[in-house]
């Protein structure tokens, strides 16, 4: 069929009414508040043929400004092959919605399954959801799972080198959950290992957070954590960036129980903000406690390989209130999309992706401090991101640097900086980059 999308037809429509018992659509709102029903004039633009449309359409879209991208964030400017997007526009793809019904949804199921085995095997950990929304809020339920595994503690230490829009939405979501957060402070860009431990000995902790790698780009070394934590009965959980898990120690090598984080990273548009994909790993003692939907594989009757909905909370649906997490809506498409990107990349080529981000990442930070600008903020290893501090005016910079379509660097304060570089950054963007940041100075 050519058709996406079909409409239906009046007599369809009179037939559909009559089988539920009314006389007209009008009278399916016939509930609803007269007050509160628009009446007036829709000020909606006259109709257009299809070629004054695809006019239109160009001319709104020279409106965007495509920029070379130096920031990061949390959110990464990385190369997606174009092949991605031509899968996920598959009609049996592109509407995919929640997979009740295996017997007609085998192709949703096998691409979340294959999708969970990748995140799983990136992370190490024995088990994947499918289902956050995004980096934040996959971090807030692993909150409740830490809460919920321990049972009678309330209490969730925080790195305060996670990225701030992450702490702040647990910070939000924990309010409203009676869960106690504390924040733990950081020391020379990296998380205070000796404050968590002080609180570890309180005995009333029902887990850790920290980043991998954190906020300023730095990877933080973890070692003798994790039976620090489990020896006073925590739970220990890692934010990870996962495209940076082909290179660096995966949560479960640091002994972790659950990683969370955003999957904006494996190729995803920046795209203004989304929509991105939250992932969750944990080991098979936390499963039970984790959201959304688990997909396992079987043999039917008939002996034939088989996909299904292998494990989700019941209180999601009926006893909400009993609910670790009422996150049901089905993440599927962008589960698909990271999908698509790792099986084309495979491990080699991620593990380039890592190379050519962190050659990139230190060859602009050498350019960086050689200009006498620039300074180390921090003597720590970094992989594609990391901060300076500056003598520069950074507001200045940062508009020549747009006005010659360069998205510079994040201000962090008044005279530090953070920038990212990606594999899609040429030597040539670096040093135009550098030497347009330099020439605001003259």
């Amino acid at each position: 069929m050519s058709d996406k999308y079909m409409p239906h037809t009046n007599e369809e429509i009179q037939e559909m009414l009559e089988k539920i018992g009314v006389e007209s659509i009008n009278d399916l709102y016939k509930d609803v508040p007269e007050e509160v029903i628009f009446t007036e004039e829709y000020d909606i633009p006259s109709s257009m043929s299809e070629i004054e449309l695809r006019r239109h359409f160009e001319e709104l879209g020279k409106k965007n400004k495509t920029l070379t991208v130096f920031s990061g964030g949390g959110v990464y400017d990385h190369y997606s092959p174009s092949v991605v997007s031509h899968l996920l526009q598959r009609s049996e793809f592109y509407t995919a919605y929640t997979p009740y019904q295996p017997e007609i949804s085998q192709g949703t199921l096998q691409y979340i399954f294959e999708y969970q085995s990748m995140i799983s095997e990136l992370t190490g950990l024995e088990a994947t959801n499918a289902s956050m929304y995004d980096g934040a809020t996959s971090a807030a339920e692993v909150i409740f799972m830490m809460v919920a595994s321990s049972k009678k503690r309330n209490r969730v230490l925080i790195s305060s080198t996670i990225h701030q829009r992450v702490v702040d939405v647990i910070k939000t979501y924990a309010k409203f959950h009676g869960i106690e957060l504390t924040i733990i402070p950081e020391k020379n860009g990296v998380t205070d290992l000796e404050a968590i431990d002080e609180e570890l000995q309180k005995d009333d902790v029902a887990g850790v957070l920290v980043p991998t790698p954190n906020k300023y780009g730095i990877i933080e070394d973890y070692s003798g954590l994790a039976d620090k934590i489990h020896s006073k009965k925590g739970y220990f959980g890692i934010y990870a960036d996962p495209s940076t898990l082909a290179v660096l120690r995966t949560p479960a090598e640091w002994n972790a129980d659950v990683a969370c984080g955003d999957g904006q990273s494996l190729g995803m548009p920046l795209n203004f903000g989304g929509p991105y994909l939250g992932f969750i790993s944990c080991s098979k003692t936390m499963i039970r406690k984790m959201p959304g939907r688990v997909v396992g594989a079987t043999k039917d009757a008939d002996g034939k390989r088989a996909y299904v909905l292998t494990l989700q909370a019941r209180e999601q649906h009926i006893r909400r209130e009993k609910a670790t997490s009422n996150i049901c809506s089905n993440q599927s498409l962008m589960a698909l999309y990271a999908t698509v990107y790792l099986s084309l990349l495979g491990k080699k080529g991620l593990e380039e992706v890592n190379t050519m981000c962190c050659d990139g990442a230190h060859y602009l930070y050498n350019l960086l401090l050689a200009s006498g600008k620039f300074k180390a903020v921090f003597d720590k290893p970094f992989l594609k991101e990391f901060l300076v501090e500056t003598s520069l005016d950074m507001e200045k910079v940062n508009q020549r640097l747009l006005d010659n379509g360069i998205q510079g660097g994040l201000k962090v304060g008044e005279n530090k900086v953070l920038f990212a570089v990606t594999e899609k950054r040429t030597k040539e963007e670096i040093e135009t980059l550098v030497n347009l940041m330099l020439e605001e100075e003259k």
